[in-house]
């Protein structure tokens, strides 16, 4: 279930801020069978967009509970550059923790002695900025990757049960692949990947 861990990073709609906190709730699929919901919830504070992102996943097999995932994170963004990071996972009993912060010297995470650059993004889907940026931050395991996007066109999906028009890109690094779409106007709109095992997972609007 590796790719459940790494399509649990932060994203959301691209729009103007308003000064009150907006929330959005994705269900989450695997192979078109529920699994468990990620919300986000993004909100201007002065300066600084503060994202905060819960995803919970049970994945069961003849009734009995295979996989589970609490995934907890709180990004605060300055413009379209990583200021804080503080995250948590839960995986089937096991905890991983992240944390990093803006120095003078740019982004470092807590465990590391090297900055990772001067304005570090992560895969923050919600920003399409993203997808220009030729390395990613993943704040569950801190890896931060080489990126390439490639841009298949526009197609038509179903968004809460409308079609929508959207552009298709492919987020490629060298652990894992993204589908990703986005409507005319850049907001987010749908997620997708498989799994090494070949399972589909899929992200939709609630």
């Amino acid at each position: 279930m590796r790719v459940l861990k790494l399509v649990s990073m932060t994203f959301f709609l691209w729009f103007a801020l308003s000064s009150h906190a907006q929330q959005w709730s994705f269900n989450v699929l695997l192979d078109g069978k529920p699994i468990g919901k990620h919300v986000f919830s993004l909100k201007q504070e002065n300066d600084l967009r503060i994202l905060k992102s819960e995803a919970i996943f049970n994945v069961k097999i003849l009734f009995v509970n295979a996989y589970n995932y609490h995934h907890t994170a709180t990004e605060t963004w300055e413009g379209d550059c990583l200021t804080n990071l503080v995250a948590q996972t839960k995986e089937n009993g096991s905890i991983i923790k992240t944390s990093g912060k803006q120095k003078d010297s740019g982004f470092m995470l807590d465990e590391q002695a090297e900055s990772l650059g001067e304005c570090v993004m992560t895969f923050a889907y919600w920003n399409p900025k993203i997808l220009g940026q030729q390395k990613l931050l993943n704040p569950q395991t801190g890896d931060y990757l080489d990126s390439k996007v490639k841009h298949l066109g526009t197609e038509t999906i179903q968004v809460r049960g409308e079609p929508v028009k959207a552009a298709h890109h492919v987020l490629d690094t060298p652990k894992f692949k993204i589908d990703l779409w986005y409507n005319e106007h850049g907001e987010w709109m749908a997620l997708q990947s498989t799994t090494p095992e070949g399972r589909k997972i899929r992200y939709t609007l609630q």
